[in-house]
């Protein structure tokens, strides 16, 4: 019996509207795994290829170079010949990409695959969002599913120091590569069976030489945020990354503006919505990938933590994080979402000014509460952010809004940890000659003040990451002022749904 008028925005496009979300956060949970899991085997890799630290870092800057350029390419081509089919088939190629990962016999080989597994992973986050939008058409519960479906691009995170440490701790490094063949082919199966042929929303002609002016730009802006540090940020590689950025910056609108259907249209950033979204999403996924990037290292350099007992740190976070986004969904519902991201954001603040005092005494039930606090702050603001970009635009340019969110995520997470690793440093040289200053040695033996050198360093590495978390703590502070403040968000209504999903959920009912 078809669904009236009135029940249709409770329905999906076809089946269960759940089985869609459950499909999309494997393949998110599969490319998010995929980046962080790979850092834990690097020792190995270096081992295996006889290669320095400074050329085993290609092997993660290729992928997220490669992943960052494709993010927005992928939500235009979704929004052009559908979600499912651009979903499907990056399932397929990233399991024989990992595959071939797997199977590197040198350091090119495994840079060049590490760039085939960026671009086909790309796919599945503005894909993603795409079909969990035009699954959901009841606006509540869309936000919910976002919220949950945004929690998984965080908690991949979590998970992949864990999964990571123990391939390699008890495995082969190449078996960081060979697990995503098990969990893609589960993944692949799930969407021939849960997720339905969407209609795309629009046709024209893919904007080939806009994507080329696109990476352009894009490569050169990640590829300086990821080196710089290694490089000098005032080094003349570095500035000729400024000027990349700039020029392919100023093509990339020059072009955009004038075609028909760019990948990204600048006429979101004369959306309120979309501008504020952005502009909140990068500060808070700055702070969680730099805090993420930081406590790790400080477990393993001065607790002595293996990989797997570091990553066990962040199980408080990566509960707190599925548990509180759908709660964030409904305080989004009854209050305005301004007063949900801001209060999360401010609860990620607490969680971080509490790591401001970390000590070699500490143990992991230290951590627990600072990490809840973390993780339900984050967790709180994903759904309504989430929501917000795609109820902000039409249904058939969701796909181009998710891509450039995520892009912004991306970007975000590379500033953040880029910023975070250079306050550290800078912080590190200041405190040792400070601490210096105010230690008193007694005695003048060469290994009185051998000892007493690794102490004054050790003390001064424990001052910068309570200075790093401190500038984290406020940067999330500035994120919940400025969604307090500044945050827009739109209503979504009924009336919203296009006819044809009406006709389509009417349909399936």
């Amino acid at each position: 019996m078809a669904g009236t008028p009135e029940d249709t925005s409770n329905q999906s496009r076809g089946g269960s509207p759940w089985l869609v979300l459950g499909t999309v956060m494997v393949g998110t949970l599969l490319i998010g795994l995929d980046r962080t899991v790979v850092n834990l085997a690097m020792p190995k890799i270096m081992g295996d290829f006889g290669i320095t630290v400074s050329s085993a870092a290609w092997i993660a800057t290729a992928y997220i170079i490669s992943n960052a350029i494709f993010v927005p390419v992928f939500g235009k081509l979704g929004d052009l010949f559908g979600n499912r089919v651009i979903y499907l088939w990056s399932f397929v190629g990233f399991i024989g990409v990992s595959i071939l990962a797997g199977l590197s016999w040198s350091l090119n080989s495994l840079i060049f695959f590490r760039v085939l597994q960026g671009l086909v992973g790309a796919a599945v986050y503005p894909t993603a969002m795409s079909l969990i939008a035009k699954s959901f058409l009841d606006p509540k519960k869309r936000a919910q599913a976002l919220g949950i479906w945004s929690s998984s691009f965080a908690i991949s995170a979590v998970i992949g120091p864990l999964l990571g440490g123990y391939l390699v701790d008890n495995f082969d490094w190449r078996w960081v590569f060979f697990i995503n063949l098990p969990i893609g082919i589960a993944g692949l199966i799930m969407t021939l069976l849960f997720i339905s042929q969407d209609r795309p929303g629009e046709r024209g002609t893919f904007d080939w030489f806009g994507a080329v002016l696109l990476s352009g730009a894009i490569s050169s802006l990640v590829l300086v945020v990821d080196r710089g540090q290694d490089w000098g940020w005032l080094s003349s590689t570095s500035m000729l990354c400024y000027g990349g950025t700039l020029v392919f910056g100023l093509l990339v609108y020059w072009w955009e503006t004038r075609h028909s259907h760019p990948i990204i249209d600048f006429k979101f950033f004369r959306n309120p919505v979309i501008v504020s979204v952005l502009v909140v999403s990068f500060i808070s996924f700055g702070g969680m990938m730099g805090a993420m990037l930081l406590l790790p290292v400080f477990a393993q350099t001065f607790l002595h933590y293996t990989a797997t007992q570091s990553g066990y740190l962040f199980v408080p976070m990566a509960l707190a994080l599925p548990v509180f986004a759908p709660f964030g969904a409904r305080l989004a519902n009854r209050f305005h979402p301004r007063y949900t991201v801001s209060f999360g954001m401010a609860l990620s603040a607490l969680g971080l000014f509490l790591l401001m005092h970390l000590d070699p005494a500490m143990t992991s039930s230290d951590f627990i509460l600072p990490l809840v606090l973390f993780g339900a702050g984050l967790g709180l603001g994903m759904a309504p952010l989430t929501s917000a970009a795609t109820t902000s635009v039409p249904l058939h340019e969701v796909g181009m809004s998710s891509g450039l969110l995520n892009l912004t995520r991306n970007i975000g997470g590379a500033f953040g940890i880029a910023i975070f690793s250079t306050i550290l440093a800078n912080a590190t040289n200041a405190n040792v000659l400070l601490v210096a200053q105010n230690s008193h040695i007694h005695g003048a033996t060469g290994a009185i003040l051998a000892e007493a050198a690794q102490l004054i360093i050790m003390k001064a590495q424990l001052l910068s990451y309570g200075t790093v978390f401190g500038y984290a703590a406020e940067a999330m502070l500035l994120g919940a002022f400025i969604a307090l403040f500044f945050l827009r968000t739109t209503e979504a209504r009924g009336e919203d749904i296009p006819p044809e999903l009406r006709a389509e959920a009417a349909a399936g009912g």
